[in-house]
């Protein structure tokens, strides 16, 4: 070849050999692209070229699980700001859970809807000699060790957590002559913490078990340890109220009453009046009804905790299906129920879903199928649009000598779920738990 086309030949195999290694780099680099894509959920966009897949809150998720980090360190005033509540505004965050904080944070970080997930558990009881406190205080780590580890990790990572507090916080009061009375020493109340709860329901048949004092004790308790309470109060304008819980700003409420001594020979727990304290009553369930419509008012999703039903009795009532319609057509979105001490159905009723009881969490030292409901919303990024449902789980659990922990082989998850299903109508539960209309 003559020396004057040596040059431009050069130059030209050059070029190619830049171009095809470009796309071989780009390809190579796209493909990666959609491997994680197809793994995570994350940034694939379907035909109309919109992006789907997992939220804010999945993606920060997943990305620091792929990363092997943790949380990161300095959460701070930035972090509230962007998870969007103020230092009274969540039992959790205020009582020093800084987990739940930090993980919404980054999820808000992201943009677009974000999924949150809210908790409800039964009945827990810290009451001072009773056998589940005996248990907790003889061992290494307290509470910890009195709930497999897996369903503390499950408990604090719900983005809101509600339990049934089923004894009053006190050293002091008379207590009332009934069959079993519960008082637990103010301390107890840190265990809550440990445990990631935002919220608990004292609207029960054991908060005035030592009178007034013990029953003001409580709520004073609660209230310096920064958990919400709902349901009882000093006069019944507070019993009556709901509380707002905002998230991202969303506003969350939860409104409860009970009736659980209805067919009792004498009401202890006293309804709130005007100037007297006391819990609210729903034995009429207008002035539950009523708070249930305000809250619709004011929220984007409510909540309704009902403390009602027979004791030890694995069906629902009629008359605990009439009242979930009248709470419902009221404006509540879900309906929680405790009290039986055992697991009741779910079901949904005009598209709401009812768990009739959630039964003994970590109550007493009987051998029960338990379990925690799981509500998953979607908060549009829009703030024009409405706070939507996406999915209903129920994660079966059992309580077994002092100890509570979610069902561990699929023989023990299956025969909960079919328990579930048994005592079930108007839902299907799916074998992964989720409760389908």
């Amino acid at each position: 070849m003559k020396k004057k086309y040596i040059l431009p030949v050069m130059t030209a195999l050059c070029a190619v050999c830049i171009f095809l290694f470009g796309k071989a780099s780009s390809v190579s680099v796209t493909r990666d692209q959609e491997g994680f894509h197809d793994a995570t959920g994350i940034g694939r966009t379907n035909g109309d070229g919109a992006q789907e897949g997992a939220s804010g809150r999945e993606a920060a998720d997943v990305l620091q699980k792929a990363s092997g980090r943790g949380e990161t360190g300095g959460a701070g005033a930035s972090e509230e700001a962007a998870f969007g509540m103020s230092g009274d505004a969540v039992g959790g965050a205020a009582s020093g859970d800084r987990e739940k904080s930090r993980d919404r944070a980054d999820a808000a970080r992201h943009g677009g809807d974000i999924l949150v997930t809210l908790g409800f558990a039964g009945d827990v009881n810290l009451s001072e000699g009773w056998e589940t406190t005996e248990k907790m205080d003889g061992q290494k780590n307290g509470i910890l060790d009195c709930f497999s580890e897996k369903t503390v990790e499950r408990m604090r990572g719900f983005d809101l957590l509600m339990l049934n507090n089923e004894f009053t916080y006190s050293t002091r009061g008379k207590k009332s002559q009934k069959t079993y009375t519960f008082r637990a020493d103010p301390d107890r109340v840190e265990n809550l913490k440990k445990l990631g709860v935002d919220i608990v329901l004292t609207a029960n048949n054991h908060i005035n078990d030592y009178g007034t004092d013990a029953f003001l004790d409580t709520l004073d308790t609660l209230d310096r340890a920064g958990i919400r309470r709902v349901g009882a109060g000093k006069d019944l304008k507070e019993a009556a109220s709901p509380v707002y819980i905002e998230l991202y700003g969303r506003k969350i409420a939860y409104v409860a009453a009970s009736c659980a001594e209805e067919h009792e020979d004498t009401i202890w727990t006293t309804p709130a009046e005007k100037d007297s304290p006391g819990i609210l009553g729903c034995y009429d369930p207008e002035a539950f009804c009523e708070s249930v419509r305000e809250a619709a008012e004011q929220a984007d999703f409510v909540i309704a905790s009902v403390h009602w039903g027979y004791e030890y009795l694995d069906y629902y009532t009629a008359e605990q299906k009439e009242m979930a319609k009248s709470l419902i057509g009221a404006g509540a979105d879900a309906v929680i129920g405790t009290h039986p001490h055992v697991l009741q159905g779910v079901e949904y009723l005009d598209g709401a879903p009812v768990f009739y009881s959630l039964g003994n969490f970590w109550f007493n030292g009987e051998d029960l199928m338990t379990g925690m409901a799981q509500l998953t919303l979607r908060l549009p990024e829009d703030p024009e649009e409405k706070v939507r449902l996406e999915e209903t789980k129920f994660i079966p659990c059992t309580q077994t000598g002092l100890y509570t922990k979610e069902a561990e082989s699929d023989w023990e998850r299956d025969q909960i779920l079919q328990h579930m299903r048994d005592i079930s109508f108007g839902s299907e539960i799916m074998d992964d738990g989720t409760v389908l209309p």
